[in-house]
């Protein structure tokens, strides 16, 4: 059983169709993205045995659809503190309803912030938002890292979340599935642009660049409907993985995330 100090986490919800990340500590208790219902995210939490009224805070990645669909409602519901930096609530605000202005915390990129036994590190990314950042959070020694929605992962952002305990790293597409799709080109284009998504393969050689000896949960979010499955995007990483000597299932575990389905909560 996980120790009461242990940083703990539950991928609620991971597709291009809706996100949400649950992450607790002995004293917080905080959502990443709220891009279901809010009635969805609430049962989502009740299948890991959490309650939803607990959550005291949520960490907006950047005002896309699949990312903040529930943040009004559950701001609004459960008196939420929501951190995201200026440029996305100048975006999200009107999308998502009034809120209160107790609730509008602005926590722009590469900043850091500690809330009691949490410390929340962000840091910019490339991606066809206004101004997307992603997180990485800290608890009693240890780390855990969102980073999905970005075409590429630079050197900067390689050192920020470089030795991580957990990433949840996007492995949106298969390229091939992609280039022979159904997607007209101008959204290929975009997917597969600076300013898109990561692709298995983008994926895998990210997770090479950032693993280290502290690494020991991987999971794979972020995946196209049309584009790729479970199933693809596992042995693709997997391949890459093990094709440079790196101990898939010994060293550390790969989890696969779903749409509608919560991963069990897991203690890092």
């Amino acid at each position: 059983m996980p120790n009461d100090d242990s940083l703990k986490i539950s991928v609620l919800a991971s597709s291009s169709s809706g996100n949400a990340t649950y992450i607790e500590t002995p004293k917080h208790r905080v959502l990443v993205d709220a891009g279901l219902s809010g009635i969805k995210i609430k049962r989502a939490m009740e299948s890991i045995g959490k309650d939803i009224n607990t959550v005291d805070s949520l960490f907006v990645t950047h005002e896309h659809t699949d990312h903040i669909k529930g943040v009004g409602v559950l701001a609004r519901r459960y008196n939420l503190n929501v951190y995201a930096n200026q440029k996305t609530w100048e975006a999200m605000l009107p999308k998502i309803g009034k809120i209160s202005e107790d609730e509008i915390n602005v926590f722009n990129h590469n900043k850091v912030l500690s809330l009691d036994d949490l410390d929340v590190e962000n840091f910019s990314v490339s991606h066809d938002a206004v101004d997307p950042q992603f997180y990485k959070f800290y608890h009693n020694g240890k780390e855990f890292v969102i980073l999905t929605d970005t075409g590429y992962v630079s050197e900067r952002v390689q050192k920020t979340i470089e030795n991580a305990d957990g990433y949840l790293m996007e492995c949106n597409h298969d390229v091939e599935m992609l280039r022979e799709g159904m997607y007209p080109w101008p959204l290929k284009q975009r997917i597969l642009s600076e300013k898109g998504h990561l692709s298995n393969e983008d994926g895998a050689h990210t997770l090479m660049d950032v693993i280290g000896n502290n690494t020991k949960q991987i999971f794979l979010g972020h995946l196209s409907h049309e584009n790729n499955t479970k199933a693809v995007a596992r042995t693709e990483v997997t391949q890459v993985l093990e094709d440079h000597d790196f101990g898939v299932g010994r060293d550390f575990k790969i989890h696969d995330t779903d749409p509608a389905v919560a991963d069990p909560l897991i203690a890092l």
